[in-house]
């Protein structure tokens, strides 16, 4: 009977470790972002959920996402993921690679249902530059999380709503601060900044960056110059992540200065959840300067 006793409480004992390991396996989310914006935005939608861990999949040195190449490590990582959150509206080319090799992996669009803006290459992706395209992509994230991971579903909107309230904050504020500039006419080096522009009523004149990744040949640079000359252009606005010669040409030739605004495409994993807001009002205390 002791000896009967005895393996019985070894069973049970192996029992009760294995319950405990299966429950802690299936409680733990991991929420992989394809870059920074997302990144953030989904930190401040997940905040204060301990089960649910955020991790970024690209580097601060790849910036945009335009041409970027999957990894090995970049598909290991996804291969160990629950969810991954992606800008959608085109930017990540990768996305059937992803599908065709881990089919299971549940795939966040926050980009669904917004207005898009379109180019010559289609839809326009770049919908977090603009506070309102970032407002539109927080609360997508909350909705589609809410729907895969119901048991943090009100977490996920509470959360969300907090956020949102301080974006709208600093859209209110950019608003009334730019209110002076609208109509100003600009010049920017890509497409990154179309959203803001419409945002805050700022008309693009062209874009320096004529081609995908190809600087303007000298005939449409003395084009861009007779059209900066001939019309009231505040000032031309690049961003950190290029280097272009161009705009020094243009600078030059037709004294208008040059300035830099963060599209906020990158920066460190590092758990800042305030990271957006304070890119933005940098952005914002250089318009100002720019535009006056």
């Amino acid at each position: 009977m002791r000896k009967i006793a005895f393996l019985l409480l070894i069973c049970m004992a192996f029992s009760a470790c294995s319950v405990t390991n299966t429950s802690k396996k299936s409680d733990a989310i991991t929420i992989v972002t394809t870059f920074y914006p997302l990144y953030v935005a989904t930190l401040n939608v997940t905040k204060d959920i301990p089960q649910v861990n955020v991790v970024n999949l690209t580097k601060p040195s790849n910036g945009c996402l335009h041409d970027y190449q999957l990894s090995a490590q970049d598909m290991k990582t996804l291969s160990k993921a629950s969810v991954l959150i992606s800008n959608g509206a085109g930017l990540e080319h990768f996305m059937d690679k992803v599908s065709a090799q881990i089919p299971s992996l549940k795939v966040v669009d926050a980009s669904r249902g917004l207005p898009l803006l379109q180019d010559e290459e289609g839809d326009n992706p770049h919908v977090w530059v603009s506070v309102l395209g970032a407002i539109g992509q927080t609360k997508n994230i909350a909705d589609q999380l809410a729907a895969i991971d119901n048991t943090h579903a009100k977490q996920y909107a509470d959360n969300a709503k907090q956020y949102v309230n301080s974006l709208e904050a600093l859209q209110a504020d950019m608003h009334n601060t730019l209110q002076f500039a609208k109509g100003k006419k600009i010049v920017t080096f890509h497409e990154s900044f179309d959203y803001f522009a419409k945002e805050f009523d700022l008309e693009i004149l062209f874009k320096v960056e004529t081609h995908d990744g190809q600087e303007p040949s000298a005939g449409e640079l003395a084009n861009m110059t007779n059209k900066m000359r001939a019309q009231k252009v505040s000032a031309i606005f690049t961003e950190p992540q290029y280097k272009s010669p161009s705009v020094g040409v243009l600078t030059q030739e037709t004294g208008v200065k040059h300035y830099a605004l963060d599209p906020v495409v990158s920066g460190e994993a590092d758990g800042n959840l305030t990271a957006y807001i304070t890119i933005m009002q940098k952005n914002l205390a250089i318009l100002k300067e720019a535009l006056k």
